[in-house]
């Protein structure tokens, strides 16, 4: 059996988009996938129409918190997705990294939020697909 994939989703706070990706990948891959999330710049505590928004799905990720980005998260995830980070993120050889483009959810309203955590939501389906299937 192919050890277990492990993903790193990396945002400036850890507040939104990373949060909402990793509620989504540990939803949708159970435990087949280690799930992380981390930010550069960590927010005091995870945006509440972030945690509104993914509720609404049946995904609770209220008890979340941000956390620091370290070189040892990095390290220790085989894919690390970025959102926005810039370049905060250590690049370490043999790691696969994307950077998806997406809307920052801070200071926005629900509509905004939910076009957000659907885009985010195909994003994972696909990568789902992509580190499970065979």
């Amino acid at each position: 059996m192919p050890p277990m994939p492990s993903v790193l989703f990396v945002c400036v706070h850890n507040a939104g988009r990373s949060q909402m990706a990793a509620g989504w990948l540990a939803h949708l891959a159970g435990d087949r996938v280690q799930v992380r999330s981390a930010g550069s710049a960590p927010a005091e505590r995870v945006n509440p129409v972030a945690v509104d928004a993914m509720r609404e799905v049946g995904i609770d990720i209220s008890a979340e918190s941000p956390k620091l980005l370290t070189a040892d998260a990095v390290q220790a995830s085989d894919v690390i997705i970025t959102m926005g980070c810039g370049d905060a993120c250590p690049l370490f050889p043999g790691k696969r990294y994307e950077d998806w483009k997406l809307d920052d959810p801070a200071e926005q309203g629900m509509d905004a939020v939910r076009v957000i955590r659907d885009e985010i939501h195909d994003r994972v389906k696909a990568l789902v697909v992509e580190l499970l299937e065979p």
